[in-house]
């Protein structure tokens, strides 16, 4: 690379303000998830009626009920979302040279935003919100969700990405063990979906009691989604397995990055997970646990992704070392 070549390449490397940024849209995007988990939990989902992208075919709403208060700040969220998504491509873009790999996952990151703003217009315009039991609704809600944990990838490889120091042009990295890191990543969302589906099992079906839960999950008369719900810990513990090998790897490959911070945060989440998910079994699923138990899992994600970027997209030379 000639030396105006490298200079040019130095001075376009993303200032601490796009990495700021970056940070902050992820952190911004969790929020809106989180209170779409409050949305759907206090079945304040119909609170526009089946009206979109106005709210009960209005803008400005006059005497508005709680549910439509709800509804409604969340659509707004939402749109502010796309804003800020739309804001950190262009930023990417502008700032970084061509071949920048946090340029094609800030697209990703607005592809992905697209599509969650077309499942949550189909999810109301199909009336699959509040108290709704369509056959539809599970499947259409493990889509909504798969599509979420994507978008939440997408937003946490652009901040990493953008906040390395090497290794981050495609020309500069190698894949390492690409083939395990993906199918663990599948075991996670598998674990975040059924997550998802036994908090719709707890919205449509509430329990008064431990007893009486139990009961419904083995009892022959409970819909699908109640008896359904022993897949979600199932799941999250054969994602063990990948989890302990992730850690064990990162720990022994620090060549690039010190990952035993990184590392312990994931440890540390995973924990606080496995006791929010029985805490979400003796207490019945109240509205604050499971918020805290899905940030519990929005950060365990974005955490795994990152330190699999790390362990995965591994540096063979700094972007210096080729220009030289």
């Amino acid at each position: 690379m000639p030396a105006t070549a490298a200079s040019a390449a130095v001075q376009r490397t993303p200032s601490p303000a796009l990495r700021r940024f970056s940070w902050g849209v992820l952190a911004y995007f969790i929020a809106v998830i989180l209170w779409g988990a409050v949305t759907r939990a206090t079945g304040a989902g119909d609170g526009c009626g089946n009206h979109w992208p106005l709210c009960n075919g209005t803008v400005i709403q006059h005497s508005p009920s709680m549910d439509t208060l709800i509804e409604f700040t969340h659509r707004i969220t939402s749109g502010i979302s796309f804003f800020s998504v739309v804001g950190l491509m262009i930023w990417s873009f502008k700032a970084t040279v061509r071949g920048h790999m946090a340029r094609a996952t800030s697209v990703a990151s607005v592809a992905f935003t697209l599509v969650e703003a077309i499942l949550g217009a189909l999810l109301v315009k199909l009336g699959l919100t509040a108290q709704s039991h369509s056959p539809l609704r599970a499947p259409y809600l493990a889509l909504h969700f798969t599509n979420t944990l994507l978008l939440i990838a997408a937003l946490a490889l652009t901040a990493h990405l953008l906040s390395r120091s090497e290794g981050y042009l495609r020309r500069t990295i190698r894949l390492v063990s690409p083939v395990g890191v993906a199918l663990g990543l599948i075991v996670i969302l598998a674990v975040g979906v059924t997550g998802s589906l036994a908090a719709l099992g707890d919205t449509l079906f509430p329990a008064t009691s431990l007893s009486e839960a139990l009961q419904q999950d083995f009892s022959a008369n409970s819909g699908w989604l109640v008896r359904w719900r022993w897949t979600h810990p199932t799941i999250a513990f054969l994602a063990c397995i990948f989890l302990i090998w992730i850690l064990v790897r990162a720990v022994q490959r620090s060549t690039h990055w010190d990952n035993r911070g990184l590392s312990a945060i994931v440890l540390v989440l995973l924990a606080a997970q496995y006791a929010l998910g029985v805490f979400d079994v003796v207490l019945l699923a109240p509205l604050w646990l499971q918020v805290l138990h899905l940030l519990g899992a929005d950060a365990l994600w974005s955490a795994l992704v990152v330190l699999t970027a790390r362990l995965t997209l591994e540096p063979v030379e700094t972007e210096s070392e080729l220009a030289g």
